[in-house]
């Protein structure tokens, strides 16, 4: 099974080996800008379950943060994914052409949250980096 994104344009395309390993909500402020939203939803994947399937060459990056890339469209714009030492780990699960498959588990980085958004659900809430690895 698969599961599949683009970009707003549909100059890009790309294919995730199901399932996502963990969704979850990240409130910094590089994901916050990155995103142009109160939060991004990223889904996390193991190594070498992605692939781009049309319009790799469209694809920018820009390291947000030491060994991490953003990787995104630059046609249009769309976030789409993030790489940590080249391997892409973690889709933008707002790209991702119907259902993913899971649910976001969680918040992180609320000790830096949009101070006009509030968060409304139960989802587990972490200041920063949560303890442990995603479950």
């Amino acid at each position: 099974m698969t599961v599949n994104g683009s970009c707003l344009c549909g100059a890009v395309t790309y294919e995730v080996a199901a399932p996502l390993e963990f969704i979850g909500n990240c409130h910094c402020s590089i994901c916050r800008k990155a995103h142009g939203a109160a939060f991004a939803t990223w889904g996390i994947i193991k190594a070498g379950r992605f692939r781009w399937l049309k319009g790799e060459s469209h694809v920018r990056h820009y390291e947000s943060s030491p060994g991490r890339t953003r990787c995104f469209c630059g046609t249009c714009g769309s976030p789409l994914a993030s790489a940590h030492a080249g391997t892409v780990g973690e889709v933008v699960v707002g790209s991702i052409d119907g259902d993913p498959g899971d649910r976001p588990r969680e918040h992180i980085f609320v000790g830096s949250k949009a101070v006009w958004h509030e968060i409304t659900d139960a989802l587990p809430r972490h200041e920063a980096w949560p303890p442990g690895p995603p479950s």
